[in-house]
């Protein structure tokens, strides 16, 4: 069976991934938001919720059995073990939800998956290629704030310490996408949108 082409979008917070994913969508493409998705299946995948449960005991999820995101954050903030053991039961069922979700898609010419958390292509995943959308990280912190108006500097700053450094993430792209408001975003995106129909008309 065919499979469409594969291709990752990343970057940091405030980068704007989001924005550019949109583009894709307008352009009819299919978008698989990893992150999104990976906090719905912690609420509804039963395998998941089991796993979740073995590694993390009953406090991971409050009454109604919603995902107590809070509590499993203060968990796992200062054990990385514990970290990397909550991660090695959410990534094999969001990478099977994602291969399910390509498979569906499988009459498009490519599909994209936006993630904050992404390998380069072929790494360990099933993207042909890999986007990074990149912007100067004074400019993000500003686009940052003026979205969550509750973020203090400090606490954006933070997360982008947390985040791989901008040269790490570049190491990934197989294309770059700048947003840094000196250059038009459209084009960019639209050239991408037409490499990859060329790529996949055979």
């Amino acid at each position: 069976m065919k499979t469409p082409l594969q291709i990752g979008v990343t970057g940091g917070i405030g980068s704007g991934k989001s924005v550019v994913c949109a583009v894709f969508k307008a352009l009819g493409i299919p978008i698989y938001e990893a992150d999104e998705r990976a906090k719905w299946l912690t609420e509804h995948d039963p395998i998941l919720k089991a796993d979740i449960l073995r590694v993390l005991g009953p406090n991971a999820y409050t009454e109604p059995g919603r995902y107590n995101r809070a509590w499993v954050a203060s968990q796992v903030f200062a054990e990385p073990a514990l970290l990397a053991s909550l991660n090695a039961v959410i990534h094999p069922r969001v990478l099977a939800d994602t291969a399910a979700w390509v498979i569906e898609h499988a009459n498009k010419p490519y599909v994209v998956k936006e993630a904050a958390l992404m390998k380069a292509a072929g790494l360990g995943n099933s993207l042909d290629k890999v986007i990074v959308v990149q912007a100067p990280v004074a400019l993000r912190i500003e686009r940052i704030r003026r979205r969550d108006p509750h973020r203090s500097e400090a606490e954006i700053q933070n997360i982008i310490d947390r985040q791989i450094s901008d040269v790490e993430r570049l190491q990934l792209a197989d294309y770059v996408i700048e947003n840094d408001e000196s250059q038009l975003l459209l084009p960019q995106i639209i050239r991408l949108h037409e490499i990859f129909l060329q790529q996949t008309a055979h």
